[in-house]
């Protein structure tokens, strides 16, 4: 029995000796190091916990963190949205009347974005997305901190086109088909006379 109370005193001394060591000697912070750093893993000093959000640790270069659309140069191709193994890209598009513009790469626009969200919240920052885009257009971003109360303002709504843009450009697309109809019945019609 006393032998016991012995081990267990023991036990306890060591234990607070090596709190206590560790108590002591973290005076200070640590400097933060990237993790590119060669000397990254041999810190064995200093605090641990850093002061966020006035101490950010760096970003490496190569991080998946918050997805970020360049509309001017997307070609609303929808290869991104088709990709996404979690359907967090919710693309609608409108075919052009004619060519709208020209991305930064050279490629011709013929579709307009109607509708371009990313729901974030449900985005599993594969990077999927950023690779298969012709255009690159869409990017991951260094940003990581977005801590929301409401779940909705995880979407992120990329497309400028209002509702009553749309729908003008929807006709416009819609006449022009009927356009092309009836000059196609007219040339089929005199044919079959």
């Amino acid at each position: 029995m006393v032998e016991t109370v012995i081990n267990v005193f023991k036990t306890v001394i060591k234990g607070l000796r090596l709190t206590l060591g560790h108590i002591f000697a973290a005076t200070e912070s640590r400097n933060v190091k990237a993790i590119s750093d060669p000397n990254y893993f041999a810190q064995n000093s200093g605090i641990n916990t850093i002061q966020y959000p006035h101490v950010k640790l760096p970003v490496p270069d190569v991080g998946r963190y918050q997805l970020d659309v360049e509309m001017d140069d997307c070609i609303v191709c929808d290869l991104c949205a088709k990709v996404c193994p979690v359907d967090c890209i919710d693309i609608k598009s409108i075919k052009s009347t004619e060519a709208i513009g020209k991305t930064s790469d050279g490629t011709t626009k013929r579709l307009y974005a109607a509708k371009f969200d990313i729901d974030m919240a449900k985005c599993m920052y594969c990077g999927l997305c950023t690779v298969v885009c012709p255009t690159e257009c869409i990017v991951m971003t260094d940003t990581y901190d977005r801590s929301m109360t409401d779940l909705s303002e995880m979407t992120y709504k990329f497309s400028d086109m209002t509702a009553e843009e749309a729908n003008e450009k929807r006709l416009a697309l819609e006449k022009l088909n009927a356009e092309r109809l009836a000059a196609k019945q007219a040339i089929i019609t005199p044919k079959n006379n």
